[in-house]
């Protein structure tokens, strides 16, 4: 920390709060950040943080009140005249320091957030790689800003066309990527392009993102320019109708998703809404068997599979299907589940208790319609220690159909289910009759059958053999269907457009001599018409 912060930090010990009876110590009080403070929360309401790993209570979350919503707005309405007329190379010299910062503090942010989310060491890692992949995109907004320029459009005009920041954006990230949604897909292009941002941290993980925010100070970014607030719906709300905030970027359910788009959108606002998936993978005869099995095991377990691009659901020719179903259950079995820190782990847990009652009562759903349970992840075994964490193995249902709700809705965990088809064609159909359309994977060795998938499928974001067809960040991240609420999506050139409005300046100048002036001629048009009859 600098000494410009005073010894400020996003959190306190409360000398009053009793310690937690698995851990023995006592939870740290969280804080909210508003024009460049660090500030204790007047409500009286928190909610608690775990370690998903243990269950320990390791944080307790301030509910901010509305006013303290309100707070965090003025300030960045306050920052913005400022910011938004620095110079662009300025503003891409904080997020110079920004990257370097977040090399520095790599190991640190790990930790901290596999302790506060539960993914494993190199997922959590990952998350912060990916804030440093897209800070480092922001840093070329110098070149990513520029508009257009003719001259001579018309006879004596010229137009120019100027990439401007627009004002308070909102972001509201979910808690299954408390790094890479809130810093790395929300904040950098945001402030880049000269606007500035209030965040709603997801208060089951509000650490990482605080921690981060810190870094931002560290680096300069002025006061007011980046605020955080923990808060519940109805502060939420606030924020989709406050005049003052000119767009929202949020991440969520697609029930959440839809009314934020059309409540958002319905009082002027720029919106973009990326929302749940239910990818599927078509698994193709001629694929290499063994190296498909385990791009499947990495899709559907990795992050325990709370992300939007997991593989959820395969899409398995028949000729090969039990091959492949007994190579997924033997390499499945094989992982060993623990504390999300340490390295040699190979799953961690889920967010929290509730949400580990959400993905069992989803395999008694799927046991209830008739899937085969092929693995059972329902009672794991877990290191000493880990008893009380929010732990599910990974689960395979065969024999899936489409009929069952378990092969359509978003699970949002380590359970895999597998259908079965007799060809291309009807796998695809099958993968094409989603509501969803986030991503979409073909595992084959047939460049035909690639292609033919490629230009067909409906999801947005596609693998040919890359069960995780994530794009990186000089692209954009673009979800179709019920999977996405708005235009422009999330980073690439789409979130240069989302953070910036369009202004074109056309310009004539008049001769100085009156007798040439005198001659000249208005047309209704003032000269901006370059296809009159007389010019042919």
């Amino acid at each position: 920390m600098s000494d410009s912060q005073n010894g400020q930090r996003y959190f306190f010990e409360d000398a009053s709060a009793a310690a937690d009876p698995i851990s023995g110590e006592s939870p740290k009080k969280l804080k909210y950040f508003a024009g460049g403070q660090w500030k204790e929360s007047a409500t009286d309401t928190y909610m608690p943080c775990y370690n998903p790993s243990t269950g320990a209570v390791i944080a307790m979350a301030p509910q901010c009140s509305s006013e303290e919503v309100e707070e965090a707005v003025a300030a960045a309405v306050e920052a913005f005249p400022a910011w938004s007329t620095t110079p662009v190379s300025k503003r891409a010299q904080v997020l110079f320091r920004m990257k370097a910062l977040l090399d520095e503090h790599l190991e640190e942010l790990t930790v901290l957030l596999a302790t506060e989310m539960g993914k494993k060491y190199d997922e959590a890692m990952g998350d912060v790689l990916k804030v440093t992949e897209v800070v480092e995109f922001a840093c070329g907004a110098p070149h990513l800003m520029k508009g257009e320029s003719l001259m001579q459009a018309s006879t004596g005009y010229d137009t120019v066309l100027y990439r401007e920041p627009i004002g308070v954006f909102a972001g509201i990230p979910p808690w299954n990527f408390p790094a890479m949604i809130p810093h790395g897909w929300m904040t950098p292009i945001c402030v880049a392009t000269g606007n500035c941002m209030v965040l709603k941290a997801a208060s089951f993980v509000p650490q990482s993102a605080m921690r981060i925010l810190e870094l931002w100070q560290e680096a300069g970014i002025p006061d007011g320019v980046i605020n955080l607030v923990t808060a519940g719906r109805d502060q939420a709300e606030l924020l989709l109708r406050h005049p003052d905030i000119k767009g929202i970027t949020f991440v969520g359910s697609t029930k959440v998703g839809l009314h934020i788009y059309s409540t958002a959108s319905a009082h002027g606002k720029r919106v973009q809404a990326l929302c749940e998936a239910k990818n599927h993978a078509l698994v193709m005869k001629d694929c290499k068997l063994e190296r498909t099995a385990l791009g499947i095991i990495n899709a559907f377990t990795g992050c325990a599979g709370e992300r939007c691009m997991a593989l959820p659901t395969i899409v398995v020719e028949e000729d090969i299907a039990d091959d492949l179903v007994a190579l997924l259950k033997k390499h499945a079995s094989a992982i060993n589940l623990g504390r999300a820190w340490e390295k040699e782990t190979g799953m961690g847990p889920v967010v929290n208790a509730g949400h580990k009652e959400f993905v069992l009562n989803w395999i008694e759903t799927a046991i209830a319609e008739g899937a085969e349970l092929v693995l059972d992840g329902r009672e794991p075994q877990v290191p000493e220690g880990c008893e009380d964490g929010f732990f599910v193995g990974p689960t395979i249902f065969d024999k899936v159909t489409e009929d069952m709700s378990c092969g359509r809705e978003e699970i949002f965990g380590p359970v895999l289910c597998v259908k079965r088809v007799k060809d291309f064609e009807e796998g695809l159909a099958i993968m094409n009759n989603s509501r969803f359309a986030n991503g979409s994977v073909i595992y084959t060795q047939n460049g035909y059958f690639a292609r033919h998938f490629a230009h067909r499928t409906h999801g947005g974001m596609v693998g040919i053999n890359v069960g995780i067809p994530v794009p990186l960040g000089i692209f954009g991240f673009t979800g179709h269907k019920q999977s996405f609420f708005g235009d422009l999506h999330v980073m690439g050139k789409d979130g240069f457009a989302f953070f910036t409005e369009s202004k074109v300046v056309t310009q004539t100048w008049f001769p100085e001599s009156e007798e040439e002036l005198g001659s000249c001629k208005v047309d209704t048009w003032d000269g901006t018409i370059t296809s009159l009859p007389s010019d042919k």
